[in-house]
């Protein structure tokens, strides 16, 4: 009976041609069909997406999924599909530009930058012109990183590439932290042994490569701001808390011959940056480790389908988590009584879960009481109920 009963359908197909319709990289599941036998004739899906719930006048372009939590995954409130890719809309293409002019910039000025802070003997110059060599590497890999969301589905990559600017994103916060303790290294070795720094050529090289910075910072912040682009802006404000550190230190040996300044203005910066790119390396490691986006915990989503959704006696098994940034997932087990017809219960709780949670694509199973299919006899098991639901 359990088994008749367990369900992983999707909702029903809104009224409207759909033979020639695209649906980006997450395409939305049809029909009253199995979810492990269905057609799609007639169809191009991309991968997994969000569903469409049954409303009687509900058009395909235009409509909207309004999710009231914002965060996990974006809104689709009141936008139009028509047309329109869902893997990433025109987000993709405005941030695969941005990062490609930014590289360039970057990559124009370090070179002047790095001659400069050898001839100059100043550490704060080619302390930030390391840090736009790795600028200009991070920008490439989060360039190709927007690239890759190109790249179509298929069976052994069956979620796309979505998750691969968040992947770029904890490598480039790794590469800051490497280069932050390298910067500390060489500031402390120079304060232990100061060198001779020519302050006017510093000064000259360091407003130039500042202007080089507010440039590549500016074209990044126009638009959309993701994971991808945090890691590349902070790169280069980095390289701008840099270059003002370089201008201020020559200052300072300029008019008065203390050059300590150098490295303690680099130890400065280099501290100043460590907690954004710590705070950064969190946010891209729990989306990798498949954590549950604030606010979307399993506890949460158990006891607010109990309480809305009438069908529903008992949830368990609830697993949420982002494939990036913008498409929030969800798998979990629902208890009904017996008799309680199945698609209608999954088509509830799909509903609820878009629009009180954000969840774009969710995997629900459909069980009779005492009739998990994954039932281990742990009480920590897969069937047992989120803590804070079990004592609700």
């Amino acid at each position: 009976m359990a088994e008749r009963e367990k369900s992983s359908q999707t909702m029903p197909r809104p009224d409207g041609p759909s033979g020639a319709h695209h649906h980006g990289p997450e395409a939305h599941d049809h029909g009253d069909h199995e979810h492990d036998d269905h057609d799609h004739s007639g169809h191009d899906h991309g991968g997994e997406g969000h569903d469409h719930a049954p409303h009687a006048d509900h058009g395909h372009a235009g409509h909207g999924h309004g999710a009231k939590r914002a965060g996990g995954g974006h809104s689709h409130a009141g936008h139009s599909h028509g047309g329109h890719s869902h893997a990433g809309h025109s987000h993709a293409s405005s941030s695969e530009t941005r990062t490609a002019i930014a590289a360039i910039i970057t990559l124009s000025f370090m070179v002047l930058e790095f001659v400069g802070g050898l001839w100059s003997g100043s550490l704060a110059l080619m302390a930030d012109a390391a840090h736009m060599a790795t600028d200009a590497v991070s920008l490439g890999l989060a360039w190709w990183a927007f690239r890759q969301l190109r790249q179509p589905v298929t069976d052994r990559m069956s979620f796309g590439h979505h998750r691969m600017p968040v992947l770029v994103a904890f490598a480039n916060a790794v590469a800051l932290i490497l280069l932050t303790l390298w910067i500390a290294v060489e500031a402390i070795e120079r304060l232990m042994e100061p060198v001779h720094i020519s302050a006017g050529p510093m000064a000259a090289i360091a407003v130039a490569g500042l202007g080089a910075n507010i440039a590549a910072f500016l074209v990044l912040s126009m638009g959309e701001r993701n994971l991808n682009i945090r890691g590349a802006l902070l790169h280069v404000a980095s390289d701008m808390l840099g270059s003002v550190a370089a201008i201020a230190a020559a200052g300072v040996i300029y008019f008065t011959g203390w050059v300590p300044i150098d490295p303690i203005l680099s130890l400065l910066v280099g501290f100043l940056l460590l907690r954004a790119t710590i705070s950064l390396m969190r946010d891209s490691a729990h989306i990798l480790l498949e954590g549950a986006p604030e606010g979307r915990e399993g506890a949460l989503i158990a006891a607010d389908l109990v309480a809305n959704v009438p069908p529903v006696v008992d949830v368990h098994h609830v697993h949420s988590w982002l494939l990036s940034e913008e498409r929030l997932h969800a798998t979990l087990h629902v208890v009904v009584a017996e008799g309680t017809p199945s698609t209608p219960v999954v088509t509830q709780v799909k509903e609820r879960l878009r629009t009180e949670f954000g969840i774009s694509h969710a995997t629900v199973e459909v069980e009779l009481p005492g009739a998990c299919a994954d039932e281990t006899g742990d009480e920590a098991g897969p069937c047992a109920k989120p803590a804070a639901a079990a004592h609700a």
